[in-house]
């Protein structure tokens, strides 16, 4: 499992997870608001499942 999730993407990621939890948590927009779990998760474990099946990455290459 490579990491496809670098930068700006992976605060993003986190940035936008920790917002929708918090809404959730606060009662704001739930129950959907639990899918912040996925942008949190990728964005802490630097990998999304998607991006292969995209055939995209956001992470610099290592030559």
């Amino acid at each position: 499992m490579k990491s496809n999730v670098g930068g700006i993407d992976k605060v993003a990621r986190i940035v936008v997870g920790v917002v929708l939890l918090g809404c959730a948590l606060a009662g704001i927009g739930a129950p959907w608001t639990y899918v912040g779990v996925v942008p949190l998760a990728t964005g802490l474990l630097g990998w999304c499942p998607l991006y292969p099946l995209l055939g995209c990455s956001t992470c610099k290459k290592n030559d």
